[in-house]
């Protein structure tokens, strides 16, 4: 199994920095994980901005030159691990900003005319890990599940990736966060993953 793990926080000294180590160590003492590659997406100055105009038509995005690389890294990977903070509900402008460019239609789905497309990232899976403030409870209460709506449905299912699971740990600035608990799970989850 090849990992790609996409971490999305511009501080090293944070509790997501913390749960990608978590993420890195469990998956290097799995027998079933064959190879690790980390995209760091502030430590690589990746560019958010989306820009069409009369040179940069969207539907050229899925040949964009400058995101080769990364499309590279999605094709090759089996499990694809996402870790992030929650902010105003939903992932860093960031990270939204690389699903933006990366998940296009003629790379990740292709249309068919019909209600749905075809999803071309078929047979991989995704690990989201995501830290917020708020409790865990926030984002299906006040929020109708958007976070994982948005992941799930409107992004993974739409390329073909079905199998998504999330961990949405809440109260991480809290003295009673049980933060030291929820990194273990991380680790212990990673170690012992099969697929």
């Amino acid at each position: 199994m090849k990992t790609l793990i996409i971490y999305t926080h511009p501080n090293h000294q944070s509790l997501s920095y913390a749960f990608l180590q978590k993420v890195i160590q469990g998956s290097s003492e799995n027998p079933h994980i064959e190879e690790i590659k980390v995209l760091d997406l502030y430590e690589e100055q990746f560019d958010p901005i989306l820009i069409f105009n009369k040179e940069k038509r969207r539907r050229d995005m899925h040949a964009e030159p400058r995101l080769a690389e990364y499309r590279t890294q999605l094709l090759w990977a089996d499990k694809i691990v996402l870790v992030y903070p929650i902010w105003w509900g939903r992932p860093p402008a960031m990270l939204m900003g690389y699903i933006d460019q990366m998940f296009a239609s003629g790379f990740a789905y292709r249309d068919k005319g019909g209600l749905l497309p075809e999803g071309l990232l078929k047979g991989r899976s995704v690990v989201c890990i995501s830290t917020m403030k708020g409790p865990a409870l926030y984002p299906l209460y006040w929020l109708n599940n958007a976070h994982k709506v948005l992941m799930r449905k409107a992004l993974f299912n739409f390329v073909g990736i079905k199998k998504v699971k999330f961990f949405e740990f809440g109260n991480m600035e809290s003295p009673k966060g049980k933060q030291t608990a929820k990194l273990d799970r991380i680790y212990r989850y990673f170690r012992a993953l099969q697929s």
